[in-house]
């Protein structure tokens, strides 16, 4: 079997913590055992490029039970887990290609390995396996049924790509699913990114001023979190509804311009580029540290920090760069600019992945047994309130049920007051 990751004698320990990861995914384990029976992908040539960790580890065992042919890369460079990606290979027979720290060109060798599976699915995260496949690899579209993309960076580019009539496969915005954006991204970015933040440096968030570039889900969650440890949280924003609902929350609202000078954490996630550049950069008090959990590192203008810097000390501590500008004033950079919290920690915890990754498993099922049209299409409702319902059974958590009369006051007008 072909593949590339960086030891595969490091299957061992990746194994265990994909067992691990899986006793906190009993939606998915219930999808596995149901796939593995009724084998829905059979025939199916599968490629993802998704982060490699032990939850899409277990997501990809999934896959396989179905009997899809699976391939799996990286979304990032800096975000496998070598231990997974070499368990997945030694252990699972699921071919990989992916190595943490692989540079550009090996990263892109990458995603043309999964692209030349001639993939009949794709699963995506950041759009850049379908971006590849529309530049590069336009004679293999016909083959693809459908691709469902993970995360709101991703979704943006999708959108961007249909409206500007580029897009010529039917795509699922996965990330957009309830179920995925208010759990996944709220709750599972807003832990994992601290975690990240402090396996980096070891700063107690308590008492510091943090803040946050975009409030969408991963910056409330982010916001909370920060919050609850401590921090004094200010929130940047360009959306009027969103700086609204951040001052309701009780957090204090300013442009990022304002807000350069009094942080002693910055951390973006928008999804858009140079929401850090050098006007801030310029103003950031000596021993800022700065981090981003957007899925691109163009969130940070490295370059900009890069000219401004006399000097630059890489691995002043493992994803600590500390640059030094000319006046003495010290800015550390975390994790080359990625994802921090997959690059210093392991990502989002198994038990809310469960969800987002079951979403991934049941779409690519309805994908092969619906016909889709070439648009970014919406996970249909009833298979993300199904999703819900299971997480709560894992949960040992009942809910009310609407009676005969309920449902017919909720669907009629003539009662009133």
């Amino acid at each position: 079997m072909d593949y590339h990751v960086n030891n595969i004698n490091q299957a061992e320990s990746g194994k265990r913590k994909i067992l691990w990861a899986d006793r906190s995914m009993p939606v998915l384990t219930s999808i596995r055992e149901q796939f593995s029976e009724e084998k829905p992908l059979n025939g199916i040539r599968l490629s993802a490029c998704l982060h490699v960790t032990s939850e899409t580890a277990n997501l990809m065992r999934t896959l396989k039970a179905g009997g899809a042919d699976v391939l799996l890369c990286a979304s990032n460079p800096l975000s496998t887990q070598d231990s997974i990606a070499a368990s997945l290979v030694a252990d699972f027979d699921i071919r990989v290609y992916a190595v943490n720290g692989e540079d550009r060109d090996t990263y892109y060798e990458h995603i043309q390995a999964a692209l030349e599976h001639k993939p009949h699915i794709t699963l995506d995260d950041g759009a850049d396996l379908i971006s590849t496949l529309h530049s590069d690899y336009k004679d293999y579209i016909g083959n693809v049924k459908c691709s469902m993309e993970e995360t709101t960076t991703g979704v943006i580019r999708l959108k961007a790509m249909q409206k500007a009539g580029g897009l010529k496969i039917p795509v699922i915005a996965v990330n957009d699913a309830n179920t995925k954006h208010f759990f996944d991204n709220r709750y599972g970015t807003g832990q994992s990114t601290l975690d990240g933040i402090i396996r980096a440096t070891n700063i107690l968030i308590a008492g510091t001023t943090f803040v946050i570039g975009g409030y969408g889900m991963c910056g409330r969650g982010l916001a909370t979190r920060a919050r609850g440890l401590g921090a004094h949280v200010i929130v940047t924003e360009i959306d009027p509804l969103r700086a609204l609902e951040a001052t309701m929350d009780g957090y204090q609202v300013m442009t990022m311009n304002e807000a350069a000078s009094m942080g002693d954490v910055f951390c973006t996630v928008t999804g858009n580029t140079r929401v850090l550049n050098i006007s801030h950069f310029e103003k950031m008090k000596d021993g800022a540290i700065v981090a981003n959990s957007g899925h691109f590192n163009v969130e940070i203008d490295l370059e900009a920090l890069d000219m401004l810097a006399n000097e630059v000390n890489r691995n002043v501590r493992d994803y600590v760069d500390e640059y030094v500008m000319a006046d003495g004033r010290r800015i550390y950079l975390l994790g080359e600019g990625r994802l921090i919290n997959l690059v210093a920690a392991e990502g989002h915890p198994a038990s809310v992945m469960d969800m987002s990754f079951s979403l991934q498993a049941l779409m690519s099922e309805y994908s092969v047994k619906n016909g889709l049209s070439v648009a970014v299409h919406k996970v249909p409702q009833d298979i993300d309130e199904l999703v819900a319902s299971l997480k709560l059974k894992t949960m040992g958590i009942e809910i009310d049920i609407l009676t005969k009369e309920q449902k017919d006051y909720l669907t009629s007008w003539e009662q009133g007051t």
